[in-house]
């Protein structure tokens, strides 16, 4: 894993401006770097740079690297899971190899498939590959958007493009200003979701897609899409051995390195699975000090037992309330935007953790919108008796009832239509519209609320059961936008690789054929559990889901932090993008208001980082 930057154009000492964007994301590839500048007419003039944490043929993956002629380049971030497969196939068509790394396997891609490469390609990646004799530019991102690609537009026309934000920040055409139309969907999402980031005109290349950069102009289309349609007839227990084998295999494939590989494990079925299957001399586990000696935000034990069980070393740190509130403003750099995710900051600690002991670590993130295993994925005994109701029926008293004031049974009645998308917005939901719109300034009220954001991605799946819609909404934004975001920036904060066997093409094409009963039976993921089951005991296999909590509203309580939001919240910055009596008014009860406050605290904290403190 590593960072790539670049831009088009001539300017004045570009090999410098290259340089110093590279270097601003040095954690991301602290082993080698390298640099690629071409053309001589702002036309043709192209400048790619390369960061490299070296994990694979480590002595031969220097990039950017070329093709046989030197006319095509490449810069790649991530890994490719089949390249041993696919090099055998361009080899038999004449393509001449000369280092074992996946790279190469990209480039003499590009120039036998052109742009149908990105779908030949099973793992996690973003690339761009540049042909000096088209002038031709070409790039892609993974299927769930596993590794991240930003790009942006100078005024002069220049395209600016990298694994990170704060890179383009270091070329001088680039525009640092914020996006009016961001800040209202972040506050009821916790992250950012818009294709267009918080740095106004800077956007996303969305996950499954790629792009084309040609005589000026970004074409861009999606080469894949998850398909639920096509239902299999096993049975559920063949369907949970199929798990248990394509899980096996999706992990031996992830482990591949030359370097350390450890696993993260928490108490739950997912990481725990997979530590399992993979079977590492070292795991990871953290969790939080309390002064009551609870174990509500700890699940170490668990981990530790686990490992104890499978013969494994664990390696566990106990967090206090102080490292995590220093580092938080680091947290919020390493972000690029807002992402209020209370789970990044113990996620930090346990890449830094692992960092000295491995490289390389695989990780549980996935499977809970691949097997359906989030509670608002599930009804309660209650939703499960309304829904009993004719279908008709309850679309009726939907309808009604969002045309009213809130009553009692308001929201219950609203999700019981069955149609998620009068509601279900993912796995966040902080502020609601109204509450966003109103805590905003008039100025920065004009984004689109989250329901607004979320449309167009229902808009896809119009016939598919309740479940898989959800699922589907978390696949194309909860996932990208919140879990794989966080994953990427805070393992690259520390320079470890992350890898995620469960965000699999083949992991994900078999489950999406599973019968919704399969995976919503009695308890979520069920067939997963089953197929887990097969290996882990009955405690581990089965254990309730309980995320990574973290214990925000006891900091709050904290009289120096609590000061210090409050001067946040009373700054000039603060006034320049929210109504600040309502903002601190919201300190009066910090408990039932402790997720807003953290969500409004973390932009704050954000802005610090890139428009105060920048330098």
């Amino acid at each position: 894993m590593c960072g790539f930057v670049g831009f088009t154009g001539l300017r004045e000492a570009r090999e410098a401006i290259l340089h110093k964007m590279a270097d601003r994301i040095i954690h991301r590839g602290p082993d080698m770097e390298g640099y690629h500048l071409s053309g001589d007419t702002p036309a043709t003039a192209v400048a790619l740079g390369f960061r490299r944490l070296s994990i694979i043929d480590l002595a031969a993956g220097r990039q950017p690297m070329y093709n046989e002629d030197g006319t095509v380049v490449c810069v790649f971030n991530g890994e490719i899971y089949n390249f041993m497969e696919l090099r055998t196939e361009l080899q038999a068509k004449g393509h001449v190899f000369k280092t074992h790394c996946d790279t190469e396997v990209i480039l003499h891609g590009y120039e036998e498939y052109g742009n149908k490469l990105a779908a030949m390609l099973r793992g996690m990646f973003a690339f761009v590959v540049y042909d000096t004799k088209t002038h031709v530019m070409y790039g892609a991102r993974d299927i769930f958007g596993v590794k991240p690609f930003y790009y942006t537009q100078t005024d002069a026309g220049e395209l600016l493009f990298g694994s990170e934000i704060k890179s383009l920040l270091e070329h001088p055409g680039f525009r640092r200003e914020v996006n009016p139309e961001a800040l209202r969907p972040y506050l009821t999402f916790q992250y950012s979701a818009m294709n267009e980031t918080f740095f106004k005109g800077t956007y996303k290349l969305a996950p499954a897609h790629w792009f084309e950069y040609k005589d000026g102009q970004m074409h861009i289309e999606r080469y894949w899409d998850v398909d639920f349609r096509h239902k299999t007839s096993m049975s559920f227990e063949d369907c949970a051995a199929q798990i248990d084998a394509r899980v096996r295999e999706s992990v031996a494939a992830h482990r591949i390195s030359d370097v350390k590989v450890g696993s993260f494990l928490s108490g739950g079925v997912d990481s725990s699975y997979i530590t399992a299957c993979l079977m590492p001399n070292d795991t990871f586990s953290v969790g939080f000090e309390t002064p009551d000696g609870s174990h509500k935000f700890d699940e170490t034990t668990e981990a530790a037992e686990l490992s104890a069980k499978l013969g494994i070393r664990n390696y566990r740190e106990m967090l206090t309330k102080e490292e995590c509130l220093n580092a938080f403003a680091d947290i919020q750099y390493h972000m690029d935007e807002p992402q209020s995710n209370p789970s990044s900051v113990p996620l930090y600690y346990l890449c830094q953790l692992a960092r000295r002991h491995v490289t390389v670590v695989l990780s549980g993130e996935g499977a809970d919108e691949i097997y359906a295993g989030y509670e608002w994925y599930a009804d309660n005994a209650m939703m499960q008796k309304y829904k009993h109701l004719p279908l008709g029926l309850r679309h009726l008293a939907s309808d009604v009832s969002q045309h009213l004031p809130y009553f009692k049974g308001h929201d219950f009645i609203i999700k019981g239509s069955g149609r998620p998308e009068d509601w279900f917005i993912g796995q966040a939901l902080v502020f609601t519209e109204k509450e966003a719109y109103d805590i905003l300034k008039p100025k920065y009220r004009v984004g689109p609320t989250a329901r607004e954001v979320a449309a167009p991605i229902y808009d896809r799946v119009k016939d598919l059961p309740e479940l898989e819609k959800k699922q589907y909404l978390d696949l194309n934004l909860w996932l990208p936008g919140d879990i794989l975001l966080k994953a990427d920036k805070m393992s690259m904060a520390h320079s470890l690789e992350l890898r995620v066997p469960y965000l699999d093409r083949e992991v994900l094409r078999e489950a999406s054929s599973y019968p919704v009963n399969y995976k919503i039976a009695g308890d979520t993921k069920a067939v997963l559990r089953a197929a887990a089951n097969k290996t882990l005991p009955d405690a581990w296999a089965n254990r309730t889901k309980k995320g990574f909590p973290v214990p925000i509203a006891k900091w709050l309580e904290d009289p120096a932090f609590s000061a210090k939001v409050r001067a946040r919240f009373e700054s000039d910055v603060a006034a320049e993008y929210f109504d600040q009596d309502k903002l601190v008014a919201m300190l009066a009860d910090p408990r039932h208001e402790r997720r807003k406050i953290w969500t409004a605290y973390t932009f704050l904290t954000w802005h610090e980082q890139f428009f105060e403190k920048w330098a």
